[in-house]
């Protein structure tokens, strides 16, 4: 048994207060190398926002847990070395199942979902029920799912969502004890979280996405009030690292993310952590094409993945200071 507080990170029960009460929501990004993880602790270190680092099932594979367990170590070691010990979460993604969640936080996580969302309603209670009991045996915080999210990222896919139904948060959080849910009201993952179908499209062709269901987001905070609630799938994908990838040579058609002034608003009410993937990707493969375009003897590594690291940065700190409104709470 290797504990998350051995290397100075923390869970999330004090950060979820802490953000329901100054309106504003935790930065959750994923990392799957060192150059995401350096860009996001310089962004947060320089914007003074608390952070939670993800790992997915498949950042676990291309990495290997316990080189993620000593990236988040190293990131505990990086802010206080950049001058501002920020409070860092190190945070399953998706957990598929108990074995997993397990393996998680026996290796240093502070923090884990377990996805039953796909499950029938009481397996979905039973499956989140065993995680929750092992977790809180270690003081690690559970993240649980109800409502299914469209999209594909990863392992994850699903062909369409299911909005949660509210009527069915209070029992499901009775009975499993999770520390904050999870929940479907039109966020979707991956580049293209929408059909073109589903949206409307400007003068210039952008594709504008129908708006997220505050209506539904609303009944459940009503249902639970002053419990944490999770927006997945919330990438904007912006419209110009799409340009740049497709100027340089890619082919990513009818991306579409979700409204940054819809997540603004998210991030007001009960909904007190974000999840953003996409957009670190596509800000990074941006940054590597343009460069490998204009660069084409290059060869290091180094030299195309530090304007990536730079982009991601910018990218990061744009989402702590204008859109999540988590820059300056580092010490809440």
């Amino acid at each position: 048994m290797f504990s998350y507080k051995d290397i100075g990170l923390v869970n999330t029960k004090h950060m979820f207060e802490a953000a329901m009460k100054g309106k504003y929501a935790i930065p959750a990004f994923n990392f799957n190398n060192m150059e995401q993880m350096q860009a996001i602790i310089q962004a947060c270190v320089e914007a003074k926002s608390p952070v939670i680092l993800q790992v997915s099932k498949g950042a676990r594979a291309y990495a290997d847990k316990y080189i993620l367990r000593n990236m988040a170590r190293g990131a505990v070691e990086y802010a206080h070395e950049l001058g501002c010990d920020i409070p860092i979460v190190l945070h399953l993604d998706h957990g598929p199942n108990f074995e997993v969640a397990k393996d998680c936080i026996d290796n240093g996580f502070s923090s884990v979902m377990i996805d039953g969302s796909a499950l029938p309603y009481d397996e979905n209670v039973a499956l989140t029920k065993q995680v929750v009991d092992y977790a809180h045996k270690y003081d690690v915080t559970v993240e649980a799912e109800l409502g299914v999210l469209g999209g594909v990222e990863d392992d994850v896919a699903a062909e369409e969502s299911k909005y949660t139904k509210p009527e069915e948060v209070v029992d499901f959080t009775s009975k499993t004890g999770c520390d904050s849910l999870a929940i479907s009201i039109g966020t979707s993952h991956g580049r293209c979280k929408f059909t073109p179908e589903q949206c409307t499209r400007t003068a210039d062709g952008i594709l504008v996405p129908p708006p997220l269901a505050f209506n539904v987001l609303e009944e459940i905070e009503k249902q639970l009030p002053g419990f944490p609630i999770v927006l997945h799938g919330s990438s904007s994908v912006p419209v110009e690292y799409v340009k740049i990838i497709e100027q340089y040579g890619g082919k990513i058609p009818d991306s579409v993310g979700i409204p940054e002034e819809q997540l603004r608003k998210a991030s007001k009410s009960a909904v007190c952590k974000i999840n953003i993937d996409s957009d670190g990707r596509l800000a990074m493969t941006a940054a590597i094409r343009k460069f490998m375009a204009e660069n084409p003897g290059a060869f290091d590594p180094r030299e195309y993945l530090k304007p990536a690291r730079e982009e991601l940065k910018k990218m990061y700190m744009h989402k702590c200071t204008d859109v999540l409104g988590s820059a300056g709470h580092a010490m809440d």
